[in-house]
């Protein structure tokens, strides 16, 4: 039986929105953008702070020069008083260790945040892929930020920041499809889409 849900989005696909139908139908709890919200009263930083770093990487120098101060996870983070150390390898950090306690509390729907590798060996974990035509992901995105924004370059840019961050921090290719119990496209529509990945799922239980 599957205890867990991650999904994996290109920007602009209605993978968010997806997520939150699949979490409504089961009962369970969303992790999206709350989980920033929970990174950041951890590490005691603003949630804008936070969420400035959410999906990113650290520039190579700026990992190089801090790899040494790294060493308690969670724990070792948590404990910062300000913002002056709080950078995406620590993002990166507290979004792994909180998504591990939550998948060992079970019920969870958690989007993104390499949660497709971090939770990748947990037989208890299904992992669902969402992709939508071009011309569907301008739509959406169009329809949430602001008029005169280069929206093909938005797109392409955010997509890149995510299969980067994959690469960087999990050695993985953020499209594998062998990552996935399935990939779906969301021109279905997205309650469509949400209904054959929960379909899925009890099909591989």
């Amino acid at each position: 039986m599957f205890r867990a849900l991650t999904i994996s989005r290109e920007f602009g696909s209605g993978g968010g929105q997806i997520a939150r139908i699949a979490a409504d139908r089961l009962g369970w709890k969303l992790l999206d953008n709350n989980l920033i919200v929970e990174i950041a009263r951890a590490a005691r930083v603003d949630p804008e702070l936070a969420r400035r770093f959410d999906e990113r990487i650290d520039s190579w120098l700026h990992r190089v020069s801090r790899r040494s101060l790294w060493h308690g996870g969670l724990e070792g983070v948590a404990a910062m008083d300000d913002a002056a150390c709080f950078d995406a390898q620590t993002m990166t950090q507290l979004a792994g260790s909180l998504i591990r306690e939550a998948h060992q509390q079970g019920n969870c729907v958690v989007v993104g945040r390499g949660a497709q590798c971090i939770l990748q060996k947990e037989k208890d974990v299904f992992h669902a892929y969402i992709y939508a035509p071009w011309a569907e992901k301008v739509r959406r995105v169009r329809e949430r930020v602001a008029k005169g924004r280069d929206i093909a370059e938005l797109i392409r840019a955010t997509d890149e920041c995510r299969a980067e961050y994959i690469r960087v921090n999990y050695g993985c290719e953020w499209a594998n499809p062998h990552l996935y119990h399935i990939m779906i496209c969301s021109s279905l529509g997205e309650e469509q889409a949400a209904g054959d990945i929960l379909f899925a799922m009890r099909g591989e239980e």
